[in-house]
């Protein structure tokens, strides 16, 4: 990783009596996938919208490509793309007007016609916004933040909408443009995107980082335990398992950090019984597991 895109130090911001951001600090190398998670009223929103420039903050320091956002003007939009949760573009446009007029902002833009093959939108290109459909208007809200061909890419919430197939598409086009050089900060509540694309997460929670790490290793769970589930045999509970079992609904979870030593002692006890454990999962702790932990829910 090269020198850092953002670096965020003490960062704070009030409203009123209320502390949205207390103390907030973390830095995004530069292209890296960072991927920012937490709960809504956590603090968030505010955190990214000052680094965008749009929202001025009470303390700390901020860059973001060398610039203090407050400051930056043109200069830092011209290499920076947004992709708001709610992107209000004139409707009456057609889809490739309004990428042609967004590409002019840019001293360097992408082609339109590419941008509009990798968002999928070749075919709507003459279609007026207004007759996009919801999964389409946020392609094309992706599309309008890499038509400049930005440095570095704020994304929030990109693929709220989409379908399974279009977010994998999402997804290999944000891979892409790490491939690139490109930064991107990430903001979302689909916690298998940010294991997928982020090189790093940080969770805030009540306004202060309480994570940041690679996904893998987050809140321990590289050292957490894994979870064996299976549906319950007729007529036996938890306690009769060889090994400490809860229930849940119809299941049996053992929790362990002895997986291999644990799945053979259940198998082994099953087979001799001549039960099948019907519905057997065997799973690390998951990037939910740990999130939902950290932000106490």
């Amino acid at each position: 990783m090269g020198q850092p895109a953002i670096v965020v130090e003490d960062l704070k911001k009030s409203y009123g009596s209320v502390e949205a951001v207390r103390g907030v600090s973390f830095e995004v190398a530069e292209g890296e996938v960072f991927a920012l998670l937490g709960p809504n009223g956590a603090g968030k929103t505010s955190t990214v919208e000052i680094l965008e420039g749009f929202r001025r903050r009470d303390a700390g320091r901020v860059s973001v490509l060398g610039m203090d956002p407050e400051r930056g003007g043109r200069a830092l939009r011209e290499r920076v793309g947004i992709v708001l949760q709610e992107c209000g573009i004139e409707e009456l446009l057609t889809v490739a007007e309004a990428m042609h007029r967004q590409a002019g902002y840019y001293p360097n833009p992408r082609a339109v016609d590419e941008v509009l093959h990798l968002m999928d939108l070749t075919d709507k290109a003459g279609a007026r916004i207004r007759t996009l459909s919801g999964g389409q208007r946020r392609r094309l809200d992706l599309g309008l933040a890499l038509v400049g061909n930005p440095d570095l890419i704020f994304l929030d919430e990109p693929t709220t909408g989409f379908d399974p197939g279009a977010r994998r598409n999402a997804w290999a086009i944000v891979r892409s443009l790490c491939g690139l050089g490109k930064t991107v900060l990430l903001t979302t509540h689909y916690m298998d995107e940010a294991q997928a694309l982020a090189h790093r997460v940080a969770v805030i929670a009540g306004g202060r980082i309480v994570a940041d790490g690679p996904p893998d290793s987050l809140g321990g769970r590289a050292a957490g335990a894994t979870v064996i589930r299976f549906r319950l045999p007729e007529g036996l509970a938890p306690e009769d398992l060889p090994l400490p079992a809860r229930r849940q609904e119809q299941q049996a979870v053992i929790e362990t950090r002895e997986p291999t030593q644990a799945l053979h002692a259940l198998t082994a006890w099953a087979v001799g019984r001549g039960l099948e454990l019907a519905g057997l999962t065997v799973t690390p702790r998951s990037l939910e597991d740990a999130y939902l932990e950290l932000v106490g829910e």
